[in-house]
């Protein structure tokens, strides 16, 4: 054992036990010769110089690297005190040595120069290993940090989109960056020498107010690994898939209680978590709702596959399978959540998180929503950029979001006044042009944009048959559905002063455009009449979603009369099922209708469990005899 352990062990601290002369010499003969061969004076050494270095070397002996280190430091360099004695003529001089004691010095020098790296090192981590600690940590984020822009650079279509920062994951930091650190933590930093333990992650804090955390027998596994990108899912065992059909039965009784009692007993069960949360919500207790959902997240984090990343854009998971549904839906309403608290950056994140676990497909259409989050959050470059890369293969350009976003976010950046004129000029042009040809494709959303900023058009525009009500009759329903998305979403964006006079200016020029016949106009109105004859489901499902009241009115009647679950709108077609709700046995009053059970209710004797009371046939009896 060491003699710094044997110090820890007593609980001595450095310095203060008594050094013998065998400490000084426990490096080995070798290196006591090195020493003595580096240190040892000539004959003609006076005796105040024998005297300076017996004082220096018992000031030296309150510390063993010291001794060490100093020994090694006058092997290789003089210092610029012991250079002035030198002139002084306190110190030998080295022309009295004879070649072979140089020699000799070379050698021991050199020698004792791989020893000091060695040594200089080692002490440096016993030392100060905090230092160390952090320079660690601090080169590994940096290696982690550069690979992720070696990636990116790989990836330049998906990876500048899909990456997500783990710092941007947590609301504190914008809040932080908003209010102050003082503002946001306020009283908690007391607290937390006093809190309960519990397991650090990414997308919530855990609070001292929940259960105890019990894994509730949900795992996540590995698929296939194909083009370095992983699939996983997320998989239930025997005992959750019991909860699971308890919770459905809960569901079907139209009774919160029944939920409640079922969370007492399961208070990490995701369903339940999810559809009580939406009750909450309902009955305006948001800080119970948002709570519900941060403690699901909590539990599908506690889940995680080693190898499944937040950040990297590379980790998918099929909404196919129903496993996997409640956490597209925990993200989701956490990033509502988010954005109604007033943090929008956070909730692009998140936005961003939910759109990378399946890009392909978009199952909850985040690209409905992102560029309305990033114009909120100002990041109208990135809009940009995700509008460059991804109009190619997406068509981003046909969707009314983007079409009138893109060119709002240009506006934006000609208004900066940081920037040289003629970019301004050059961003004013582009967003006029995007502008003008977003209205001649999408006529429709000026009018109910304009009534829902409280804005009154212009005669001219009323009464022109371009932008007129009536002419809105025939638009297809699809496109209805998402411009009423749009401009219920989005409507506030617009009511800046020097955004009205901007699209108001536009708006005249189009009219321009439509008075002399401009091809562009003819030209659109066909693709209008041919593209969006209808609307694919996970749009329906994000319009659900989303709770617009303008949007969810347009929703097709084979949508608005299928059931809805608030654990899982609108499922798709085509579900992958893992495994099967057992039959129930037939019950008086499962056997009949929805009409009939109201019916029943009304009567006293009513039992949803058992049909009749005991006492309902000695009743029927005495009728009978009556």
């Amino acid at each position: 054992m060491s003699t710094r352990a044997l110090r820890r062990l007593k609980g001595k601290q450095r310095g203060q036990e008594a050094l013998g002369l065998e400490d000084l010499t426990e490096d080995g003969p070798e290196e006591q010769l090195d020493t003595a061969n580096v240190t040892a004076p000539s004959s003609t050494t006076s005796n105040s110089n024998r005297k300076a270095k017996k004082n220096k070397a018992q000031k030296n002996f309150s510390n063993i690297y010291e001794v060490i280190c100093d020994a090694d430091i006058e092997a290789e360099k003089i210092s610029p005190d012991e250079d002035a004695e030198k002139r002084d003529g306190h110190t030998t001089d080295k022309t009295d040595h004879d070649v072979s004691g140089s020699k000799s010095g070379d050698k021991t020098k050199k020698r004792k120069k791989k020893k000091k790296n060695k040594t200089t090192s080692e002490n440096g981590q016993d030392v100060a290993p905090d230092e160390n600690i952090d320079l660690i940590l601090e080169n590994l984020e940096q290696s982690h940090s550069h690979s992720l822009q070696s990636d990116s650079s790989r990836r330049p279509d998906r990876r500048c989109v899909l990456h997500v920062e783990h710092r941007n994951l947590n609301p504190e930091t914008e809040l932080k960056r908003y209010f102050g650190a003082r503002a946001v933590l306020g009283d908690q930093r007391p607290r937390q020498r006093n809190r309960h333990f519990h397991r650090s992650m990414w997308m919530t804090s855990p609070k001292d107010s929940w259960p105890r955390f019990s894994r509730p027998g949900i795992a996540m596994s590995l698929l296939q690994s194909k083009d370095a990108i992983h699939y996983f899912t997320f998989e239930h065992n025997r005992e959750y898939q019991q909860i699971q059909f308890k919770f459905l039965d809960a569901v079907e009784s139209m009774d919160p209680n029944n939920i409640v009692a079922l969370l007492q007993l399961n208070p990490y069960h995701i369903d339940s978590l999810l559809q009580l949360s939406d009750v909450c919500r309902i009955q305006e207790d948001q800080e119970m709702a948002r709570d519900l959902i941060e403690r699901a997240l909590y539990s599908f984090e506690c889940a995680f596959h080693p190898l499944f990343s937040l950040t990297s854009g590379m980790s998918r998971l099929d909404y196919l399978r129903p496993e996997n549904r409640a956490f597209y839906l925990a993200l989701y309403k956490h990033m509502m959540f988010l954005e109604k608290r007033g943090c929008p950056r956070t909730a692009l994140e998140y936005c961003k998180l939910i759109l990378s676990l399946d890009p392909d497909t978009d199952p909850l259409c985040m690209l409905l929503l992102i560029d309305f989050l990033m114009l909120r959050s100002r990041e109208y470059h990135s809009l940009i950029q995700l509008h460059q890369d991804w109009e190619e293969h997406r068509n981003l350009s046909q969707l009314p979001n983007f079409a009138f976003s893109v060119a709002l976010c240009h506006f934006h950046l000609s208004q900066q006044e940081d920037m040289d004129p003629s970019e301004r000029d050059n961003f004013r042009h582009k967003a006029d042009q995007i502008l003008q040809d977003a209205l001649i494709m999408f006529p429709g959303i000026l009018m109910p944009l304009l009534d829902l900023c409280t804005v009154q058009p212009d005669e001219t525009v009323t009464s022109h048959v371009f932008f007129a009500s009536r002419s809105l009759i025939g638009q297809p329903l699809a496109l209805t559905e998402l411009i009423a998305l749009y401009v219920g979403r989005t409507f506030n964006l617009w009511r800046e002063a020097a955004v009205m006079l901007w699209l108001e200016t536009n708006v005249q020029t189009v009219l321009h455009r439509v008075d002399v016949k401009d091809p562009l106009v003819e030209d659109y109105e066909n693709k209008r009449k041919q593209r969006y004859l209808s609307a694919p489901r996970n749009i329906h499902r994000h319009v659900l979603l989303s709770e617009i009241k303008e949007a969810t009115s347009s929703l097709p009647l084979e949508v608005t009369t299928q059931p809805m679950m608030g654990f899982d709108p609108l499922p798709p077609l085509d579900s992958i099922i893992s495994y099967t709700r057992p039959e129930r046995p037939p019950n008086g009053a499962s056997s009949e209708s929805t009409l009939s059970l109201f019916f029943r209710s009304l009567l006293p004797n009513f039992n949803l469990q058992g049909g009749q009371r005991p006492d309902d046939d000695q009743e029927v009896a005495r009728q009978d005899r009556n």
